[in-house]
């Protein structure tokens, strides 16, 4: 395949176990014009193995703290393909997170997580640490001090159809407080899917948007808010870098109880 986007390129190569390089829009529109792409990179298997072992040892409990996990290796390891053990098991939206947040902070296109991913490769010798006080830091970098958060954002990368519905249990029967906006961002068939299901209407009833196609990263949003909170990492640094907010990274439950606090 041809995929553009980061994100989408890792958790093509990594997750799904496709083969991909990180495609320009024009390059990714000529193979689907085609149906031919060049062979070269990540479409080779010599250039998809590992080459540094990350061990976790810490607790990763949601989608915010893959998204801090990936920070973390990424900005560590730069392009460098990591192997990643000490992770037993991970939800699809958290997996997601991950690759967002590893291709954001390290340009990474491809990593192997033990009993996870589905690539073959061999397992390098040199291996670092990451634990609880790296994530910790992490989250600190983030969050920054004296925050006033006007806008809370979920969905970057675009949230999954459970990622709504769990929202839309969290709003039901609530108001969005004054001064605050909120956007869910999702697929336009997601979203279309919500409608079907009655998430929509909740979630727009509660104060709420139900955004399609589109992503706080990269929607043009400078001046227009102050501080925002999110589940992502992603999200916090094109915020700051593009929209100049400030920034606060917390769970998805706890942006729903800031949203109507």
């Amino acid at each position: 395949i041809a995929w553009a986007e980061s994100s989408a390129v890792c958790f093509a190569n990594s997750i799904i176990g496709a083969f991909t390089n990180r495609e320009g829009g024009p390059s990714a529109l000529a193979t689907a014009l085609t149906g031919k792409t060049a062979e070269y990179g990540f479409h080779l298997e010599k250039n998809r193995m590992a080459q540094v072992k990350y061990d976790i040892q810490a607790a990763l409990n949601d989608t915010d703290d893959f998204g801090l996990l990936g920070q973390v290796i990424g900005t560590r390891t730069g392009k460098t393909i990591p192997y990643i053990t000490g992770i037993e098991k991970a939800t699809t939206e958290e997996l997601k997170s991950f690759c967002a947040s590893i291709a954001t902070y390290g340009g990474i296109a491809i990593f192997h997580m033990e009993g996870i991913t589905p690539n073959k490769t061999t397992i390098p010798d040199e291996t670092e640490i990451v634990t609880e006080e790296d994530l910790r830091a992490a989250r600190v970098e983030l969050d920054d001090e004296g925050a006033e958060i006007d806008f809370i954002s979920v969905g970057c990368p675009h949230a999954s159809i459970k990622e709504i519905a769990e929202i839309a249990k969290m709003l039901d029967g609530k108001k969005v407080a004054d001064g605050k906006t909120v956007w869910i961002t999702t697929a336009k068939p997601t979203k279309d899917l919500a409608i079907k299901m009655g998430f929509y209407d909740t979630i727009e009833n509660a104060g709420a948007f139900l955004v399609a196609d589109a992503c706080c990263a990269v929607a043009p949003l400078k001046g227009k808010f102050v501080g925002l909170m999110t589940d992502s990492a992603k999200a916090c640094f094109y915020a700051r870098g593009k929209n100049k907010f400030k920034t606060e990274i917390r769970t998805v439950e706890q942006c729903i109880k800031e949203a109507i606090s």
